[in-house]
């Protein structure tokens, strides 16, 4: 099943997992709490986490996701 083809809930439990997995519990949480410590500003935030970002790697990404699709 594509993450695309699950509820907001199904795919929040499956990420969860899949960190806990990846992570541990421990990892899982200390990876979370990154995100609750934002400044409040998504917009600053997602500048400073997107600044490396090129968009040949979103056109990249895009690729290798039609790929997979195929």
């Amino acid at each position: 099943m594509s993450a695309n083809d699950l509820t907001p809930l199904q795919l929040r439990r499956k990420g969860l997992e899949a960190l806990r997995d990846a992570l541990g519990v421990v990892g899982m949480v200390r990876f979370l709490q990154q995100f609750d410590q934002g400044s409040r500003d998504y917009t600053r935030d997602r500048n400073q986490l997107l600044e490396d970002v090129t968009i040949e790697d979103v056109m990249e990404q895009i690729r290798q996701n039609r790929d997979r699709k195929s």
